[in-house]
């Protein structure tokens, strides 16, 4: 039996060419660490690092490689920006479609004297910027926001909120897990403040390596989350204050960052733009042809427009659940899929599939026309089946 793999949402698979390669020759080649060992391997291995954090730099285009700090995912460096940055009386802005790697922190920071409000989204995801800014506050601190859903995958309002952030002295901050990689993501025009990433996803790396770009002002604000050994300044039993060492205490994910160094120089010369065309072509050919399927209900945009290549269906009735078309289609057909919540209950509510979740497709780049008409005509037999 094929396997199809569409859940490239939760992480993307195949890696990009010469991830595994990059990653086996640190292992088998290299294998030291950085910041340490006073031989050349050491000072070799480390140029990969900080050319990691260049290439970083040129596709958020920021500014400072010393301001991109390595992170095991981007839910330890969303930690580190909500626990580290806010304190009591603060008042944070958010979504309606964040995920619980937003919306966990923020939540354990209310026993600390945080608030938050949640914007209010539309039945399709989208945000209103009129309603974002009438929760601003006089003690607002900041704004944390996804840069697409990864339920349904709009995309929101990012140069539009970064302006209603510079304009009312408010930080900005952007979760671009399902972003990065498919959309733009320029640091400089977007007006953001942290831009906080992972590899894994649509940076097409291997997991277990995330980080966040991070300007002087908040690097200098926010407290690092774990604080221990970093090469430098040994004589000293407190943290160095300078970049990137404040935020990366103990031994990195070399391995990872070596495989993340591969990913992003083939997305780089690919072209996010050709990534994302190729992506939304089969978006819109499935999304064409699951509207024609009775009892599939498409959730989100019903088009291409100002989204990404996750869809959510929702084929709850009386006979049939999405857990059992699911189990089905990867049973069945091997086509693997993610149902349920997503980590992002708000959402759900938001689109009216709480508590019954979706079953979420995402495609990335190397799938095919081929695999759609596979999937849907796959999708055809379950609901006949079951339903």
């Amino acid at each position: 039996m094929k396997e199809i793999y569409l859940d490239n949402a939760a992480t993307s698979f195949p890696k990009a060419p010469g991830v595994s390669e990059s990653m086996c020759t640190y292992i088998n080649r290299i294998g030291c660490n950085i910041n340490r060992g006073a031989y050349s391997t050491s000072y070799g291995a480390e140029e990969i690092v900080f050319e990691t954090r260049e290439i970083i730099c040129k596709l958020f285009n920021f500014q400072k490689p010393e301001n991109v700090i390595f992170s095991k995912n981007i839910t330890e460096s969303l930690n580190v920006i909500i626990k580290g940055l806010f304190k009591e009386g603060d008042h944070i802005i958010v979504s309606s479609m964040e995920h619980n790697a937003v919306m966990r922190p923020l939540n354990s920071m209310v026993s600390r004297g945080i608030e938050y409000s949640k914007v209010q989204c539309n039945i399709l995801g989208e945000l209103n910027i009129e309603a974002l800014i009438k929760e601003i506050k006089p003690n607002t601190k900041a704004i944390i926001i996804t840069s697409a859903s990864n339920v349904c995958g709009t995309i929101m309002p990012l140069k539009e909120i970064g302006q209603v952030a510079k304009k009312h002295n408010i930080y900005f901050i952007i979760d671009s897990a399902q972003g990065a990689g498919f959309i733009p993501m320029d640091y400089q025009s977007l007006g953001a403040d942290i831009i906080a990433f992972t590899g894994h996803k649509g940076l097409l790396g291997p997991q277990g390596i995330g980080g966040f770009i991070i300007n002087d002002e908040l690097a200098a604000l926010v407290n690092p989350l774990i604080e221990g050994g970093t090469g430098s300044l040994s004589e000293e039993e407190v943290q160095p204050p300078y970049m990137p060492d404040k935020f990366e205490a103990g031994t990195l994910n070399i391995p990872g960052i070596f495989g993340l160094n591969a990913s992003l120089k083939y997305l780089l010369s690919t072209g996010v733009d050709t990534i994302r065309e190729k992506e939304l072509f089969l978006t819109q050919k499935f999304i064409e042809e699951v509207k024609n399927i009775p009892g599939a209900k498409l959730i989100g945009i019903p088009s291409i427009n100002n989204r990404t290549a996750v869809i959510s269906i929702d084929f709850t009735s009386d006979t049939i659940d999405n857990g059992i078309i699911a189990h089905y289609l990867s049973n069945d057909y091997g086509i693997m899929t993610r149902c349920g919540l997503h980590c992002a209950p708000s959402a759900h509510k938001t689109l009216g599939t709480f508590p019954n979740g979706t079953v979420r497709f995402s495609f990335g780049h190397n799938n095919t026309l081929k695999e759609v008409k596979y999937t849907i005509e796959s999708i055809n037999k379950g609901i006949k089946q079951f339903g």
